[in-house]
Order: structure tokens, then sequence, then C-alpha cells
């Protein structure tokens, strides 16, 4: 028998892989229907579902490989990575689904969520206020109206995987819904903005760059306590503390 690889585990779910087999975890049933919705609905390539028996989700492993990951070397070429956006830009044409996702927050809960946030970082001499504060005004540019969007909602670069130039699979659909397009570009590039023009090519749309990089912002000081309190290291070279200092 294969080996039992655990590759996530936190308070909220796991992830196991035995083989070509993953086996996710989760205690709030509603992500997890949530997850299949999106998977079933979404027009690009996704994992296929093995079997369900809650709270445990049963996918195959995708073909391919991904881009790379946050803190780490990026691959690829730029068609790959265009190829990225132009999947992203597929998703986010698609007809909604019903619910809002984790890129779908509204305007006041994002402000009120980094406020708190800001004054935690700061309180707790986590980060020097000056860099707190700094990246405090170019979120700001993500705090406006958005035209809603079918959003992946995590779209970490570890969750796209590609065969060559093609994208074969994109993965974790748990936080996936209504939500603002721009969310995913960015959570795509994070911590890799080398390679954010290969993937605006491939998305074919006009994208402003200032609410990306504003969004590189927001997602960083919103995560760094939450990767803190859940054993993962968000000030490792390249992750989420490096991009804050790169603003």
């Amino acid at each position: 028998m294969d080996e039992v690889e655990v590759v996530v585990a936190h308070s909220e779910r796991a992830t196991l892989r035995v083989g070509d087999v993953f086996l996710k975890v989760d205690a709030d049933q509603a992500r997890l229907d949530a997850e299949v919705e999106a998977m079933s609905r979404a027009p690009v390539p996704t994992p296929e579902i093995l079997w369900r028996r809650p709270p445990v989700l049963a996918i195959a492993a995708v073909p391919g490989t991904t881009l790379g990951r946050l803190g780490g070397p990026a691959t690829g070429s730029p068609k790959a990575w265009a190829a990225a956006g132009a999947a992203i830009r597929k998703l986010h044409d698609a007809p909604l689904p019903p619910r809002p996702g984790q890129a779908g927050r509204s305007v006041d809960a994002l402000v009120s969520d980094l406020d708190d946030e800001c004054e935690w970082l700061m309180r707790n001499g986590v980060l020097p206020a000056d860099l707190v504060t700094r990246n405090r005004q170019v979120a700001q540019a993500a705090l406006r109206p958005w035209t809603p969007a079918f959003t992946h909602g995590d779209l970490q670069i570890a969750h796209v995987f590609v065969d060559g130039d093609e994208v074969t699979g994109i993965i974790d659909w748990s936080e996936a819904g209504q939500g603002d397009a721009l969310y995913d570009l960015a959570t795509f590039t994070l911590g890799h903005e080398e390679h954010l023009d290969d993937v605006v090519a491939g998305y074919g749309a006009d994208v402003d760059l200032d609410v990306i990089h504003a969004w590189w912002s927001l997602r960083s000081l919103l995560i760094v306590r939450w990767l803190t309190e859940h054993g993962f290291d968000p000030f490792a070279p390249g992750c989420e503390v490096d991009v804050l200092r790169s603003r």
C-alpha cells in the first residue's frame, strides 16, 4: 500500500494523499457542498470526484505539475502562464454560482477585517507600524465596487496544474463562489510578480494593475495572523511578509 501523505492539516480541515487519491476531511458540511457544486459548474479542468461520504471527499489526482508555490521558485514558460490566465478568464466569464465565495466579501466587511488585522499586527509588534500603514494605504484601491464573477476564491499558484503549455487541472474549490475577479488574479500571482504580464496577456481583458497590487497587500495583511495561528510561516522567504515589504 502507498504511504499516507499529509498534504495540509489544521483545525478547520485536512487533506491526505494515498497514491493518486486525495482525501479531503472537512467538518463544515456546507463548505464541502460548495466545493462539489463549484467543481460541477466550473468550465475548466477540475479533479474527478471518486466518492463522497461526509465529512470526507475523495478526488483523483490531476495530471501535470504546478507552476510553483508561494515562497518557492516558479516554473513554466510564458505560454504556460498565459494559458493559466486564459483559463481564469474562462472561469470568470461563466454563469454565476448561487452563493458568494471567499472573494465576494462586501467592502464593509473587508474594511472591518482589515482594520482589525492591522491593529493586531501593530499592537502585538508582529510587523513594524510603518510597514502596516503603507500596505494599508496600498490596499485601499481594492476596496471599491466590483462586478460579481465566478471566482475560485483561493487560486494559489499551487492549485493550478499544467502540462507543457496547457492547463490540466485546478484544485481546491472550497472557497469558490461569486466574487471579485481581480482577487483571483492577485492570489494566483502573489509572490510571483514577474509573471503578472504573462497572466494578464492570457486573460485577455483590461486589468487594473493598481487593484492587483492592492489585493496583494490586502490579502497578505489579512492572513498573517491566521497563518501564524495554524502552523504556517508567513515570514518565510518569498511569502506574505516579503510581499508586504516589496510594496
